[in-house]
């Protein structure tokens, strides 16, 4: 079998021993070749070449970079594996891979499992596991200011710093911000391709359950919540997700379409990477457009 490895160098668990040890473990399984990302969107350059080129495609990297590769994949026949190199790694955990980037090959260089899941995309960008409008894309830009030290994201504790403050500039209070078309007024959108919608630490956080990855997106919208409704939810979400659906936040499960009319330039986000400002979104689902490795 031939194979490409696509590595991000600049993923925060990635090193060169690390690399080496993952080429190993693929390389065992048939040829393999290697190829570096040398800039923001090479990984969608490099997904697209080796779709040409070979039947199986990996990928190590972090999220940002699992979502580039699947935004340069063209076709529904390549195998991809996610093998985890960021600090996040969203994706292949949830597909139920190791942490560990090097017990994931393993798992992944002699698996025949393929997974079949669906996409999202939101303004004609793929996205894997979720996108999110207002709230969750201003403490993904908030933490991306900070800047990265040798390529590398800041972790959980800056993403909750920069929740807290997002919330101490609005008193604590969430309000109304956007239409969801043919819904009502909404404070924020998160739109979700599977479950969980992330971790911090080893602690999953889910907002929509019921999410699969086979299926369409699960949109989740709060209409406006004060201090009480935003802990509540919070802990709805360290709970495992079951009691997020209230009477003020707006869901609906396996979702083919969304529209969103922000009420002015608003963050975007899609698989924690920023999309810049939007004042009109479209989310849809792309069913069953991709075969994924599972160990």
């Amino acid at each position: 079998m031939t194979a490409v490895l696509i590595v991000n160098p600049n993923a925060s668990r990635v090193t060169p021993e690390v690399t080496a040890a993952v080429e190993r473990e693929l390389a065992a399984a048939g040829r393999l070749e290697t190829v570096l990302t040398e800039r923001p969107g090479h990984a969608a350059e490099l997904a697209a070449e080796a779709c040409a080129a070979c039947e199986r495609i990996y990928v190590l990297s972090g999220d940002g970079g699992f979502n580039e590769a699947v935004n340069g994949i063209e076709g529904e026949e390549i195998e991809i594996g996610f093998l985890p190199g960021g600090r996040t790694s969203v994706l292949p955990r949830a597909l139920g891979l190791p942490r560990d980037p090097v017990e994931a090959a393993r798992a992944l260089a002699v698996s025949r499992r393929v997974r079949r899941i669906s996409l999202g995309r939101v303004n004609g960008r793929r996205f894997t596991f979720s996108a999110g409008v207002g709230l969750d894309a201003e403490v993904v830009r908030s933490v991306d200011r900070r800047g990265r030290r040798d390529g590398r994201r800041a972790g959980d504790v800056a993403f909750a710093a920069a929740l807290a403050g997002a919330l101490a500039r609005r008193r604590g209070r969430l309000r109304p911000a956007m239409t969801l078309l043919g819904r009502s007024r909404v404070a924020f959108v998160l739109a979700l391709n599977g479950d969980p919608y992330t971790y911090a630490g080893p602690l999953a956080v889910h907002a929509a359950p019921r999410a699969r990855f086979e299926l369409g997106l699960d949109v989740l919208a709060p209409a406006g919540l004060g201090p009480a409704g935003i802990v509540a939810f919070t802990a709805a979400l360290l709970r495992g997700g079951r009691h997020v659906a209230r009477s003020d936040v707006f869901y609906q499960h396996d979702a083919d379409e969304a529209l969103i009319e922000c009420d002015g330039p608003t963050p975007l986000q899609a698989d924690g990477e920023d999309l810049g400002d939007v004042t009109d979104v479209r989310l849809e689902c792309e069913r069953g457009v991709l075969s994924v490795l599972v160990g």
